[in-house]
């Protein structure tokens, strides 16, 4: 909370700084933790682009994944940073600039099946006719992954097992809902296996699968963006150096360029 303070400060003193620029821009990601962490991943990103480009560059926060999609496709959000299950959705909208990259798969990620230590279920074919907690249906690591090795095992969302999305959409209350037996299993990203060790008892979650990889989390822009703006974004993103403190708050360890046809698996697996 305190971080998010003072980031407000600052954009209100960088705001009157850049205010001859005139326009603001929107920066955000997909909000899959808590508003005041989600906050604290992207302001630095977002003071660091607006001192690059001279430009007045906003961290804003919206309230689901629903609403993250729904200010994209109206055009207010001028930098996104999203998984590919919800890029490809605003494609037409956003064109992406660079993978994330991090410790875990580089510039892939995936997610994981999960149960409780003490569940019965052993085995994927244990879960015909079980309950899936889930982060949401556009959800990359926390469904689509997951999802694409059952599909493996022979198992299919709907018709073998059912989905039950988390609250608020998060991976942490996918986890919640498996300690509590609200569900059966959950699928969760890899990297938020331990997010909440510190409220279990040690020990309760148990990995049960590891999800296919996908292409990580991508950084975009609108399209209509000037090119100049484009380009100038493009650049200061490319000169971030490993183990910088932009990274680090938004947990990662590096970016890689990337264009469109890097999402043309993503479409066909969701399209199935």
């Amino acid at each position: 909370m305190r971080s998010a303070f003072i980031f407000t400060s600052i954009f209100f003193l960088l705001s009157v700084t850049v205010a001859a620029a005139g326009t603001v821009y929107r920066f955000s990601m997909l909000p899959l933790h808590s508003p005041d962490e989600v906050m604290e991943r992207i302001a630095p990103m977002a003071l660091y682009l607006s001192l690059r480009t001279g430009e007045n560059i906003i961290p804003v926060v919206y309230r689901d994944y629903a609403e993250y999609e729904s200010r994209v496709l109206s055009g207010e959000l001028a930098i996104g940073y999203q998984n590919p299950s919800v890029y490809i959705k605003i494609s037409d909208i956003h064109e992406p600039l660079f993978l994330a990259e991090d410790g875990l798969g580089g510039s892939r990620f995936r997610g994981l099946v999960i149960v409780r230590s003490d569940s019965p279920v052993q085995s994927l074919s244990d879960l015909r006719g079980k309950r899936i907690g889930i982060v949401g249906k556009t959800s990359t690591g926390g469904f689509l992954s997951p999802r694409l090795t059952l599909q493996k095992a022979g198992l299919e969302a709907g018709r073998d097992y059912r989905v039950i999305e988390a609250t608020d959409n998060t991976q942490e209350n996918v986890i919640f809902s498996v300690h509590l037996n609200e569900v059966d299993a959950g699928f969760i990203r890899e990297s938020a296996l331990h997010m909440a060790d510190t409220y279990l008892p040690p020990g309760r979650i148990r990995v049960l699968a590891e999800g296919e990889w996908i292409p990580n989390y991508c950084i975009s822009v609108n399209r209509n963006l000037p090119e100049k703006l484009k380009n100038a974004i493009r650049k200061a993103l490319s000169e971030i150096r490993p183990g910088d403190p932009v990274f680090r708050n938004l947990h990662i360890t590096g970016l890689h360029p990337v264009d469109d046809t890097v999402f043309d698996g993503i479409r066909e697996a969701a399209s199935r």
